[in-house]
């Protein structure tokens, strides 16, 4: 009996030892996801997009260099950010997402929507020393759009895209008093969802994609959970950095009606340090008609 319950203890130490190792090496690296979407508003020649989200002032290389030289090898005729690229804590230099984001700008368009450490910075000046304005005075002047609770209407390849950026109430990122995002303020926010073009929302916060459903996107990108932190076979995410459990959007792809919705697992990580069966990533977009 005793050697039972040694051999399982030692079981146990390895399995423990094997995911403590898989752990740091997922929090040192990154890889590309490559997405498909396709819809019968799309008719024109593939539009590739980039989603990035949650970099949490990462860096991979000197100067972020492997990082912007995976995406510059993607070729993408746009980004799209879905927030957090900083860290919204008082002290915490904004530097090395600045200088990350300005040198997307080099590689093609950029649209930044933010997300809950931006938003609480922009809201709350005085207690972030001003971060905020600086950050987003420097970007702007690189040409980086950003997109606060506004519109953008582009085309690209033979296709018109509308691309919106929505803030929610920041009582929409609460951890006990949740509040429930509806259709009406999303278009209190940013007005109606195009029916003309498609439709793409960037919305920081994946647990109100139903009401983005409602609203009508033809596709939502988000990101905001890390990818519940520790994935497992057929369950996926487990706990997310808000320590909400198995969350219904948590990375992938979803195709729910007329709706598709991204949700990146982020390329960083801040607070809780921690990834499991979780690699960060970069995510493509293949924008194509339906054949």
């Amino acid at each position: 009996m005793e050697r039972e319950i040694v051999k399982v203890l030692e079981i146990i130490a390895v399995a423990a030892v094997l995911c403590v190792l898989v752990m740091i090496r997922e929090i040192h690296t990154f890889k590309v996801t490559h997405y498909t979407v396709t819809a019968p508003k799309l008719v024109g020649e593939e539009t590739k997009f980039v989603l990035l989200s949650d970099l949490h002032n990462k860096v991979y290389g000197k100067h972020n260099k492997r990082l912007l030289y995976a995406i510059t090898k993607q070729r993408p005729d746009a980004i799209l950010i879905a927030g957090d690229m900083l860290v919204g804590k008082k002290g915490v230099s904004p530097k090395p997402a600045m200088e990350f984001v300005k040198s997307l700008a080099n590689i093609c368009p950029v649209f930044y929507a933010n997300g809950n450490h931006e938003q609480r910075m922009k809201e709350n000046p005085a207690n972030y020393s001003h971060v905020y304005e600086r950050y987003k005075k420097e970007l702007s002047a690189e040409q980086v759009i950003f997109l606060e609770n506004r519109s953008v209407v582009r085309e690209w390849n033979g296709d018109l895209f509308t691309i919106s950026g929505l803030e929610i109430p920041y009582e929409g990122y609460a951890k006990r008093k949740y509040h429930k995002v509806t259709e009406v303020e999303i278009e209190q926010r940013i007005g109606k969802a195009s029916r003309a073009s498609y439709q793409i929302l960037i919305a920081h916060n994946p647990s109100h994609v139903p009401a983005y459903k409602e609203w009508k996107a033809d596709l939502v990108v988000s990101g905001h959970f890390h990818g519940g932190l520790v994935r497992l076979p057929f369950l996926g995410a487990v706990i997310t950095p808000q320590l909400k459990i198995f969350p219904r959007y948590s990375g992938g792809i979803y195709r729910e009606g007329q709706t598709t919705t991204v949700v990146s697992r982020g390329i960083g990580e801040h607070t809780i340090p921690v990834r499991l069966f979780n690699t960060p990533e970069v995510v493509v977009l293949h924008m194509k008609g339906r054949q």
